[in-house]
């Protein structure tokens, strides 16, 4: 059965779904391009005429995934409510208990970045936009008078670092630490960097906690 012809932007786009699903089988580091042609039945030149290097088809596939993290981040965080309601939303859903499907492509990129200049240029970036959303959303509601926060940036910083952090040790260490610690530690987190006062916390047993 003849193969459907594709565009170049559809091809390219089959290309890095590909590469997604064989760095989150495989690793950055054993990933050869050869896998990434084997699993759609292509010749490794065509991989290579779209991408040049391995180096470069890893990147752009951590972008191509990234990139949708970041566009449902948004989406989020502009819906209509509460700064409050939207950023917990937010924290819920990055979250390594959450539904974002990205941790284990973040965690391979962060290892790779430290040997991938190209690569660490990706993910800085887009790291960088991911803190601004939260930030912004964070004084906005400090603005609004929601809750006081005289430093977005660094709070999105911190509440990053630390969901980042748990990501490693929940994703590595399968079971290390129960759910529902974790989102306790959170929420002390939030609660801190907003300075809410108890009642502003949600019962655990709603929907933070589930």
């Amino acid at each position: 059965m003849a193969r459907v012809r594709l565009s170049v932007e559809e091809r390219r786009e089959e290309l890095l779904r590909a590469a997604v699903r064989q760095i989150e089988q495989r690793g950055v580091a054993a990933l050869r391009v050869a896998d990434v042609a084997a699993e759609l039945e292509v010749s490794n030149a065509l991989v290579l005429y779209h991408f040049a290097t391995k180096e470069k088809l890893v990147a752009a596939a951590f972008r191509y995934a990234a990139e949708a993290d970041l566009a449902h981040l948004k989406s989020l965080l502009g819906r209509r409510g509460s700064a409050l309601r939207r950023l917990r939303a937010a924290l819920r859903w990055y979250s390594p208990t959450g539904q974002a499907k990205g941790w284990k492509l973040w965690i391979e990129g962060w290892a790779a970045a430290l040997r991938e200049p190209v690569l660490r240029d990706v993910a800085q970036d887009l790291d960088r936009r991911w803190k601004a959303a939260l930030a912004e959303v964070i004084a906005e509601g400090a603005a609004a008078g929601e809750f006081t926060c005289t430093d977005a940036e660094g709070a999105a910083w911190r509440l990053t670092a630390l969901l980042d952090g748990f990501a490693v040790q929940t994703i590595t260490y399968a079971g290390a630490l129960p759910r529902r610690t974790m989102q306790a530690w959170v929420e002390d987190a939030l609660t801190h960097e907003l300075h809410l006062p108890p009642t502003e916390r949600p019962d655990s047993t709603g929907p933070s906690g589930d």
